[in-house]
């Protein structure tokens, strides 16, 4: 049985600021990547003439395309039975690949594997949290994981033939901004097994003007784009756990003012679980399920009245359980 091999794929855009330190992080690795690829995705700053002098493989686009695109370019060019995706703000702790080979070289190995990360503020290194996955959840069911929780690429590790054979990421450019969570719900409805690692072997930088911080609502409507292929795509014993998200989804859009996208996520999460009571408190489920338009508006007017401080800092949808770090 040959050795199996892991590719380092990073989708960039205009990357000269943010490169260097996951490249860094890439060479500083206890056991090396076996191949490390950038897709230049049309920059205008010099990415891929940086990431050439860093040692990475390089392929260029010739239009602006998206992360997706750019991952998929790269996972289709490469030659590793295993694959690493990462973004080009983000970075990595010394430990990844070993920790990675660990699961690549079981014989019982699944084909993707989450593991743990920190999340911090990029520039001053302020910690912000810590997300950790469930294991025995994704085991048991990855699809009801995929559509429950925000899972982020810059955490995982995917067996590359059964990733390509399910499409790889999607390129919709109506879930560019969640595309992370469109390509998970797509690979989990492939029937890819999943599983998740305790170790924390990634650092998400979290920075002022990248793709979700500086169009929130937008990031919301992406959101909304993902669910609703969900709720076309999964059995119906799935639908209650889609139509939560939908409702928290709502919530979101209404904390940006975007009332097109918090009615028309409330009206799928009705229409595909009437019976199931909405997130919030008794008065906000009995509301939400009679006179949705008007409970979501009043609930948001009631947290600027009484919770002004809720609404001082722009609201992020995170994954649900991220924990605040220490």
């Amino acid at each position: 049985m040959s050795r199996p091999t892991l590719a380092l794929c990073i989708p960039a855009y205009n990357a000269t600021g943010f490169l260097g330190r996951l490249l860094a992080g890439a060479r500083a690795q206890t056991i090396p990547f076996d191949e490390i690829w950038v897709y230049d995705d049309a920059s205008t700053d010099g990415t891929a003439a940086l990431a050439e002098k860093l040692g990475a493989r390089v392929v260029r686009g010739e239009k602006n395309a998206g992360c997706s695109h750019g991952k998929n370019a790269v996972a289709a060019r490469c030659t590793s039975t295993w694959l690493h995706f990462h973004d080009a703000d983000d970075a990595l702790e010394p430990n990844f690949v070993a920790t990675a080979r660990r699961w690549m070289e079981r014989p019982d190995a699944p084909d993707v594997v989450l593991f743990n990360y920190r999340t911090l503020e990029d520039g001053t290194e302020r910690p912000l949290g810590i997300r950790e996955f469930d294991g025995a959840a994704l085991r048991a069911d990855a699809l009801a994981y995929c559509l429950a929780e925000q899972i982020n690429p810059f955490c995982g590790l995917y067996r590359r033939e059964p990733f390509l054979a399910a499409g790889g990421w999607d390129e919709d450019y109506q879930v560019l901004q969640s595309e992370d969570q469109a390509g998970h719900l797509r690979l989990a409805l492939a029937g890819l097994r999943f599983d998740a690692d305790p170790t924390y072997t990634v650092i998400n930088y979290i920075r002022a003007g990248s793709m979700t911080t500086s169009n929130l609502a937008g990031a919301q409507r992406s959101t909304y784009h993902v669910l609703a292929k969900g709720a076309a795509a999964a059995p119906a014993r799935y639908l209650p756990i889609i139509a939560r998200r939908l409702w928290i989804t709502a919530g979101f859009s209404g904390a940006y003012n975007d009332w097109e996208n918090a009615d028309r996520a409330a009206a799928l999460a009705r229409r595909i679980a009437p019976a199931l009571p909405p997130v919030g408190g008794p008065l906000m489920r009995f509301g939400a399920r009679h006179f949705p338009r008007l409970t979501l508006r009043l609930r948001e007017k009631l947290i600027r009245l009484f919770r002004p401080s809720a609404r001082a800092e722009p609201v992020y949808q995170r994954a649900p359980k991220i924990r605040p770090g220490t």
